[in-house]
């Protein structure tokens, strides 16, 4: 079997057949590459069809859909008049259908070619781009099993931190770009598979030796919805995802420091509210969207162990 991204993504969407998913899994035990890949690909497999399924979409506005019409047909009668080559064209035989001249605008003079237009039309494309590669940076860079090598500082523009408390340590600010992924959409439709969680939680507490406590903050009106394994250049980091009542998701990230305690404070970064403290040589962070209002209460009960803990105590 060709082992290739598309079929990775079938195995890690269950879509193989038994055959298949066991050529995968020897492929995966033998090469460590593979087993790489499979992990980035189920850390961003989010059941989006089923949230978007229940969805109901309003109605596209007639103006909207007129707007659309007229601009179509504006571009359409352009084409036309562009590619039509003028005389003065004609008799010299130096039109090139590529760059015909056309009507000037506020943007480039009137000699400017057909070519030089298109580099500017589309700038909304870039835009659009921009945002995509934001997001997939931060998934590649905090994913189960993938390092976070950002060879030097932060970018100015990743988070805009308002202390210099822990909220200003990098992983504290991945954490939060990462956590803006989320949507209420993208995990209301989950429900944890208690076996996975509790094996995942042993992994953690034995592999990579963090002494987890995950809270059971029902009683808060959060619904655990998983755990994962993340990493930070290199070094371990826990992911508790949890869904209140109302609002986007929150998470208790977990890492290992060896630094002094530090109580609980609250800063902002990006459009996240981000609520850190470090106890036994763990550092915190709950993160949380600003709709979920303030969360310094909630990590104040976290760090004293007001909640019962799920998968058993440490």
């Amino acid at each position: 079997m060709n082992v290739d991204d598309t079929v990775l993504m079938a195995y890690v969407d269950d879509e193989l057949s038994p055959q298949e998913r066991q050529q995968i899994e020897d492929e995966l035990r033998a090469h460590a590459e593979l087993a790489d890949k499979v992990a980035l690909f189920k850390a961003s497999r989010l059941p989006y069809r089923e949230a978007f399924a229940e969805q109901k979409l309003p109605p596209v506005p007639d103006s909207l859909v007129k707007r659309v019409d007229d601009l179509l047909r504006a571009h359409t009668e352009a084409a036309k008049r562009v590619t039509a080559p003028s005389p003065a064209a004609q008799d010299t035989n130096e039109s090139v259908a590529n760059d015909a001249v056309i009507g000037h605008s506020a943007q480039l003079p009137p000699s400017a070619p057909v070519r030089s237009r298109l580099r500017i039309a589309p700038a909304w494309l870039a835009v659009a781009f921009v945002g995509g590669a934001f997001c997939c940076g931060v998934v590649l860079r905090l994913a189960p099993g993938v390092g976070f090598n950002p060879g030097g500082n932060a970018p100015s523009n990743a988070a805009t931190v308002a202390s210099s408390t822990m909220g200003s340590l990098p992983w504290v600010q991945v954490a939060a770009s990462y956590q803006q992924l989320y949507s209420r959409d993208t995990v209301s439709h989950m429900w944890p598979d208690v076996s996975d969680a509790q094996s995942t939680v042993d992994e953690i507490r034995t592999e990579d030796g963090i002494a987890l406590r995950v809270p059971d903050l029902s009683k808060a009106g959060l619904r655990f919805i998983r755990v994962q394994r993340l990493k930070f250049h290199g070094r371990p980091l826990v992911q508790i995802v949890y869904l209140p009542q109302k609002g986007d998701p929150v998470a208790l990230c977990v890492i290992k420091e060896d630094k002094a305690d530090q109580s609980v404070a609250s800063q902002r970064i990006d459009t996240m509210n981000v609520v850190t403290w470090r106890e036994s040589k763990l550092g915190y962070a709950l993160i949380g969207a600003s709709s979920n209002g303030d969360l310094a209460p909630l990590g104040k009960e976290i760090a004293g162990r007001h909640f019962d803990p799920l998968f058993g105590s440490v």
